[in-house]
């Protein structure tokens, strides 16, 4: 039987975190990405989503073809906004976002352009071609898991920043979340979300880049 590789099983570290802020440390991960800019669940994003997950699973198939299958990992999304507010104070339609699945590291590029091209065949979605491959490094991380529905992640990030504020540290960069429960099949009261936060100690951020 062809072994598969489990990224839970694989790295528990990363998708796993307790009810408290806990420091992580991450390498550079290559993952599929996919941009875009608007309502989270609205159309363009379901689009997006559904794209980053044909071409993960096109890569699954010509991997497993080739005698190296893996079970297609959790959505993870980065987020951002292009305000000095606080991003629950801007719009929804005005946030960014980037929408992520982990690759193993035997997934080469030359098997994402040939699923790429067979799915383009196949007319599968219009946005194949906006999924990308690419290498992501967050260094030194504080996580925490968030249970509740998306509205209530600024109580949990609230005890992340406490957590921060009390270690001298600060943000190192953006907003991070793995979706560990599908809302679809999970109650919102229920669903399990990773939330990440790159950070960097508060002096040596001082000293880099004058924070």
């Amino acid at each position: 039987m062809l072994e598969k590789l489990n990224f839970v099983k694989e790295y528990p570290n990363y998708y796993t975190a307790t009810s408290a802020p806990r420091l992580i440390e991450l390498s550079p991960i290559r993952y599929l990405t996919i941009e875009g800019k608007g309502e989270p669940a609205g159309v363009i994003f379901i689009n997006a989503t559904t794209s980053l997950y044909q071409l993960a699973y096109g890569v699954k198939k010509i991997n497993k073809d080739l005698g190296s299958d893996f079970t297609v990992p959790k959505l993870e999304g980065i987020w951002w906004v292009l305000s000095s507010l606080p991003a629950l104070e801007v719009p929804r339609e005005e946030w960014y976002w980037k929408l992520m699945i982990r690759m193993p590291d035997f997934v080469t590029n030359e098997h994402v352009e040939n699923a790429r091209g067979l799915l383009i065949a196949k007319k599968k979605s219009d946005h194949i071609s906006c999924v990308k491959m690419e290498s992501i490094e967050e260094g030194t991380c504080l996580q925490m898991l968030h249970i509740g529905p998306y509205t209530t992640e600024p109580q949990t990030l609230a005890i992340m920043h406490d957590f921060m504020e009390a270690n001298d540290l600060v943000q190192n960069g953006l907003h991070h979340e793995i979706y560990l429960s599908d809302p679809r099949k999970v109650p919102p009261e229920k669903c399990k979300t990773i939330l990440r936060l790159p950070v960097i100690d508060r002096i040596v951020a001082t000293d880099q880049f004058g924070l």
